[in-house]
């Protein structure tokens, strides 16, 4: 009988501190777009697929192929949760 589970050397390493490591993509976006709305998400990032006919569809479509539109899409989701964050305090 085998044990079916991978062995720790091919397991990805742990990032504790990685605030992004397990949140997909469209999650960032579906955040995103609740908490600021498609208006205020094409004011902090200028992209099309953002400001025309915006969709979380078409946004990953872009932001998958579009390495630097990615990055400001993940700086503004780690913003918003530092926001969060500091509001919950008070």
């Amino acid at each position: 009988m085998t044990d079916a589970s991978p062995s720790p050397a091919s397991l990805p390493p742990a990032q504790p501190r990685n605030p992004l490591h397990g949140i997909t993509l469209e999650a960032m976006v579906v955040a995103l777009q609740q908490h600021f709305g498609w208006d205020g998400l094409a004011s902090r990032i200028p992209v099309r697929c953002f400001q025309n006919d915006p969709s979380v569809a078409s946004s990953l479509r872009f932001l998958r192929k579009t390495p630097w539109a990615r990055e400001k899409v993940e700086g503004l989701y780690l913003f918003m949760l530092r926001e969060q964050r500091r509001n919950a305090r008070r």
